[in-house]
């Protein structure tokens, strides 16, 4: 059966895509993180919550940790992290997430099963073996998991000893994300990540041994001194390691909302036009691989089930990327964590000292969300098809929202036109359809869409969508 058009490798025209490149965001939510306010407070998040308990059958539960720590900072990083060098905060932060796992697991309904759980970071693994492995056993004493739950963690492999990798054996973790952005000791310099190349194979290697590990490797293109030829090496590097997915992100260079990026020379980044010449290299190179082209910076083997979701039209979106775990409440646990469930969005405080402080005393960690109205999940829907399956159906819509769609979103259509034109998007009676080369720029058409961006008083900053 041929693959669908989605699965198409998009034909890059650099005077197109160029003429798109802005500041946007990446819609891992709609309404955005920057639209979250603190009037929403702990007593909405609860209410959120029994309202979700009351859903028949009960929704399936993803949950996100976030370990915010690492013992130093790449320049590259727009991460929250916390930059110490006393692992001893270590115990205390596993108190507080221990703390906030019981309180939230009083307060779920029973018969939810957990079907996705992630470590993210900062560095997990700055987190002592021991205390990771108390973590772990308390998340699997509190809740069920379904039949095949995904079960990941994100790995720098300058921070794993051999107690850590005794606990990643023992553990029931079945994915494993590595952190690598650049082989080139050039770049490693200039952003301040020297990471041996020759150690993270070893490390790939050996998590590779482990009958149930799925393996996915983090790359960054638009970095100090990078061109097409020398991130060539490092793509065939990655490729030689075969892993099942890859991703490779765009650097998300915002020096006036992150200080830390102020110590790169700006003089040293790839100009847009380089950073496209990189990114075609990166999508021909993968592609020809064999890797599918999930999104606007995911790869997948044809067998993994983020292609095959891709395939058959059930991908999703949220703060932890593609996933396939669409139809779960997702709830965030830690500090600057976000939850996604009911209709709401949920941050909790972002200072880790404030949050360990607060987890551990029993009081509120939540600091701010927001409970999206009637037209927030029309929009956010809308966004999702167009992120996710590269269409929305008109039909769908209606029928879910009871609107008539051309209608209601007259002036979006319109202002899609010149997309049109340029071969971004296809418009007609049933379906908007992102074309292969409007898969590059889908944060520009879903930006049509977003309410949030032209209100009066909006000053969000955004990474550029080139």
């Amino acid at each position: 059966m041929k693959a669908p058009e989605t699965w198409d490798p998009p034909k890059i025209d650099p005077e197109i895509v160029l003429k798109y490149d802005r500041p946007g965001p990446r819609y891992t939510s709609y309404p955005t993180a920057p639209h979250f306010h603190e009037r929403f407070t702990c007593e909405d998040r609860i209410r959120a919550i029994r309202r979700s308990n009351e859903i028949a059958p009960p929704a399936p539960l993803s949950l996100y940790f976030h370990i915010p720590f690492c013992s130093s900072l790449c320049r590259f990083c727009g991460c929250s992290v916390h930059r110490t060098k006393d692992r001893g905060i270590s115990e205390s932060y596993v108190d507080a997430l221990l703390a906030e796992l019981s309180s939230l697991g009083n307060l779920l309904g029973k018969g939810r099963k957990l079907e996705q759980l992630h470590w993210g970071g900062g560095t997990p693994t700055f987190i002592p073996a021991g205390l990771l492995g108390k973590l772990h056993d308390a998340v699997f004493d509190s809740f069920e998991t379904g039949a095949s739950p995904e079960i990941g963690i994100e790995l720098d492999p300058r921070e794993l000893g051999e107690s850590h990798f005794e606990f990643l054996e023992r553990s029931r973790f079945n994915r494993f994300s590595i952190g690598i952005q650049d082989f080139d000791p050039r770049v490693q310099e200039a952003v301040h990540r020297a990471q041996d190349e020759k150690a993270t194979v070893s490390v790939f290697e050996r998590l590779r041994k482990l009958d149930r590990a799925s393996l996915s490797v983090d790359l960054m293109y638009g970095l100090p001194l990078q061109t097409a030829r020398s991130f060539s090496s490092t793509i065939g590097k990655v490729i030689g390691m075969a892993p099942d997915r890859v991703a490779v992100f765009n650097f998300a260079y915002i020096p006036e909302q992150l200080p830390h990026q102020r110590t790169i020379d700006a003089g040293l980044l790839p100009s847009p036009a380089e950073k496209l010449e990189i990114l075609g290299m990166v999508i021909g190179e993968l592609t020809s691989a064999g890797y599918v082209c999930i999104g606007m910076d995911h790869f997948a083997r044809p067998g993994d089930e983020l292609a095959a979701a891709l395939k058959e039209g059930t991908l999703h979106r949220n703060f932890q990327g593609y996933t396939t775990k669409g139809g779960c409440d997702l709830f965030g646990v830690g500090a600057t964590s976000i939850s996604q469930f009911s209709n709401v969005y949920s941050q909790n405080i972002k200072d880790a000292p404030r949050y360990i402080e607060a987890a551990v005393s029993g009081r509120s960690t939540v600091m701010r969300g927001i409970e999206l109205t009637g037209e927030d999940l029309l929009r956010r829907d809308v966004i999702n098809g167009l992120m996710c399956r590269s269409e929305v159906r008109k039909n769908e819509i209606e029928e879910k929202h009871g609107i008539e769609f051309d209608m209601f979103f007259k002036n979006e259509l319109e202002n899609l036109a010149p997309m049109e034109k340029d071969g971004l998007v296809s418009l007609s009676r049933y379906k908007l359809e992102v074309k292969p080369l409007g898969r590059l720029l889908v944060r520009n058409i879903a930006m049509v869409f977003d309410a949030y961006l032209n209100r009066a008083g909006c000053k969000a900053s955004f990474s550029r969508t080139v």
